[in-house]
């Protein structure tokens, strides 16, 4: 859990006293305040992360505090004590801009509990401040560089599903920008102003998912020294993607099922269900249905994420779009580098237009930031673009090859290490994809990728 400064405002004596020392145990800064005046006085002076404030106070009580706090600084957030827990009370104050409630008496697991939960869910609400700003910026739903039948039937869809609690399916070749539509569904949303989580399904182990998905107690399992809040509970009341749904452990795949049906999660180690509200978009490179086939993922799972299917065109089913697609991105990176006025000589423009993009949208969008980060004139010309002339890397060692980086004399291991460079930056550096095409893991991938670079560190 992270430190914080937080402000605690009571005007019972033992219990201020009571959270101030347990939140101080727990490596928290705390200032107490006796009244809801003195603890706004406080507030307006100090630089507070966290606001808790006891909701029977006189003469203003903890609803008035919290529609302070939140007036002069929305982006704090508060938690409200109260020994009286009726549900409209807590509805009223979470209406307020409370981020949660606490019902006393409660222990200090308790408190660390809706500590940890509310500072986590405002780090996320300031990462989702900066992308909502960048899906409001150049690459805004409404400004999707594209205007092809296929295209236009996305954007269709989106505005469909996007004040929809369904879960969806998105599928599509690595590059098509499934997590762009994603994030486009949630932003043009009723969610757009709750969290938007991602969880990269392939670059974790089943046992570091499970925690990343449902969280844990402490002392669940070795290591687990403090607890965690999962992503699906810090999603709640808004969107979770699960980037690259395919690559789940067949074995946690029961638990993601029960918490789609049952809306509610388990933590490890935990005893007691956790009521949860969070839109599921899932994303997907691979055809599940054969996965279903080959008893790698769970065919009732896969119904129960497919309930809206979205399917996106690959760059070669969209040829229309390619040169917008160009000039897009060849202004953002020129602007970005300080280079305006650069431009693409006809020549090369043409054949960039007619190139088949096997990496798709990315593949174009890190060529263009590539050969303008590179470029040494006004103009780029098919050597800013390698890959149009069927260039390899220059072989180790400037040794002769037989094509591409492969060299007379190599070893098999060599040429493996050849082989995954070479696809991997092809791929533009996207790992699922570059896997994919090896017919390997995308773990197997990345333990190779850090053998590599453990014997480069050992021969420097």
């Amino acid at each position: 859990m992270g430190r914080a400064n937080i402000l605690v405002i009571d005007d019972e004596d033992l219990m201020r006293e009571y959270v101030e020392e347990s939140l101080t145990r727990a490596g928290h800064t705390v200032k107490g305040a006796s009244s809801g005046k003195e603890g706004l006085a406080a507030f307006a002076q100090g630089n507070f992360d966290l606001v808790i404030t006891d909701l029977k106070m006189a003469p203003m009580d903890g609803i008035e505090v919290v529609r302070r706090v939140r007036r002069e600084r929305s982006a704090v957030p508060c938690i409200v004590m109260t020994a009286y827990g009726t549900i409209e009370t807590a509805v009223q104050a979470m209406k307020d801009g409370a981020e949660d409630y606490i019902l006393k008496p409660f222990t200090p697991d308790e408190l660390d509990l809706s500590v940890a939960r509310a500072l986590e869910r405002q780090r996320m609400a300031e990462e989702n401040r900066y992308l909502r700003q960048a899906v409001n910026g150049p690459f805004r739903f409404d400004a999707m560089v594209g205007k092809s039948p296929a295209m236009l039937k996305v954007h269709d869809q989106i505005r469909k599903v996007s004040h929809s609690k369904s879960t969806v399916l998105i599928r599509g070749e690595s590059g098509t920008g499934k997590e762009l539509v994603a994030r486009a569904i949630h932003y043009t949303g009723d969610r757009k102003d709750k969290p938007f989580i991602k969880v990269n399904c392939a670059a974790l182990s089943a046992g570091l998912l499970e925690s990343e998905l449902f969280g844990h107690e402490k002392g669940a399992f070795t290591g687990a020294i403090d607890k965690k809040i999962g992503r699906f509970e810090l999603a709640d009341g808004g969107t979770l993607l699960l980037d690259e749904v395919s690559e789940m452990a067949l074995d946690l795949q029961p638990k993601l099922l029960r918490a789609l049906q049952e809306r509610e999660i388990d933590r490890v180690g935990g005893n007691k269900p956790i009521p949860v509200d969070t839109r599921i978009i899932a994303t997907s490179n691979r055809a599940l249905e054969k996965a279903v086939e080959k008893g790698q993922f769970r065919e009732d799972l896969f119904f129960r994420l497919n309930v809206i299917p979205m399917q996106l065109p690959a760059l070669r089913e969209r040829r229309d779009d390619v040169p917008a697609l160009i000039a897009h991105y060849l202004d953002h990176f020129a602007r970005e580098n300080g280079r305006k006025g650069l431009r693409i000589d006809t020549t090369t423009r043409t054949r960039l237009e007619a190139y088949p993009w096997p990496g798709n949208v990315r593949e174009l969008q890190n060529a263009l930031e590539r050969a303008v980060v590179l470029a040494s004139g006004d103009s780029l010309g098919e050597a800013d673009f390698p890959f149009l002339r069927g260039e390899a890397p220059p072989a180790p060692n400037g040794h002769a090859t037989n094509g591409g980086g492969l060299r007379v004399g190599m070893t098999v291991a060599q040429m493996e290490k050849e082989l995954i460079l070479k696809t991997l930056e092809n791929c533009g550096d996207n790992r699922t994809r570059a896997a994919e095409i090896l017919q390997i893991s995308v773990r197997t991938l990345r333990n190779k990728l850090n053998e590599y670079k453990e014997s480069g560190a050992r021969g420097a």
